[in-house]
């Protein structure tokens, strides 16, 4: 049987960790200010900012919420997050993905001031990631390195392969994995034999965008599953990257879905928070 990776009881244990950092704080005059800005009703960008703000509230963050109709102009985004890099009052500034067609994520996200930039998606985030330097780091791919060390996996020497080259995941996973001395295989949907890429890994981290695509077949005995992926069902059930039943016979340790990656990632968010006034 496997070992599940429980990422609602590490995201929590991290979260209780930042709350007393951040009554320390309180106690010596430091406050942290976080503003989000969402750009239309998205359902699921709805969930993501109420689960954000609910996280801010309980390690005693404060949370500025920016709720912008649909037709905003990039004009009008990019002057509000102009004022908000102007504000030494606010710590970090948060644009909740994806925005309306109309406006350049890209343009926005180079917008945000890098010191306040706390998804890590800003270019100059990327350049400190890269080459070692202190700077926010992308939320999943940081909340993946503390499901592995608080669960008690080693990464350091083993075979770590990565599903997806996204911007958001999968580059940024593949650094803070070097970072920890793995050694690292990213795998895309131009990679042939896929299958005989990911059956090398002790450590495959699955960020490919596609449901239950990775069985038993793509694994080999005793490595250590993360799925990074989420999907609904035709059943309406939640599921992601790897076909959990059929995968979790054949690994040593494996994330759920739900309850895996997913808490990490505001934990991680809420981190970089704080990591805004640290010295």
């Amino acid at each position: 049987m496997a070992q599940l990776i429980d990422g609602k009881a590490i995201s929590q244990q991290i979260k209780d960790e930042l709350k007393a950092e951040v009554e320390a704080l309180k106690n010596d005059g430091t406050d942290i200010c976080l503003a989000v800005i969402q750009v239309g009703d998205d359902p699921a960008s709805s969930v993501y900012v109420r689960n954000k703000k609910r996280a801010c509230a309980y390690i005693g963050v404060e949370s500025r919420a920016y709720e912008l109709p649909e037709d905003t102009t990039e004009e009008q985004l990019v002057e509000l997050v102009k004022e908000l890099n102007a504000d030494d009052t606010v710590n970090g500034i948060l644009v909740q993905l994806p925005l309306p067609a109309q406006i350049d994520e890209d343009k926005i996200i180079r917008t945000i001031s890098a010191d306040k930039d706390v998804d890590g998606f800003h270019p100059e985030s990327v350049g400190r990631l890269w080459i070692g330097e202190k700077g926010f780091l992308s939320c999943t791919p940081a909340g993946v390195i503390q499901l592995l060390k608080r669960s008690g996996i080693e990464i350091a020497g083993k075979e770590c392969v990565i599903i997806g080259r996204s911007n958001i995941v999968g580059k940024p996973m593949a650094a803070l994995l070097l970072r920890e001395n793995g050694t690292v295989t990213i795998a895309h949907s131009r990679t042939k034999n896929l299958a005989d890429v990911t059956r090398r890994a002790d450590i495959l981290i699955v960020a490919i965008g596609k449901e239950r695509f990775i069985t038993s077949d793509y694994v080999k005995e005793g490595a250590v599953v993360i799925d990074v992926g989420m999907h609904r069902d035709a059943e309406n059930h939640l599921c992601g990257d790897v076909d959990f039943a059929d995968v979790e016979p054949v690994a040593s340790a494996i994330t759920p879905v739900p309850g895996g990656v997913g808490p990490m990632t505001i934990a991680m968010l809420m981190n970089n928070c704080v990591e805004t006034v640290r010295s």
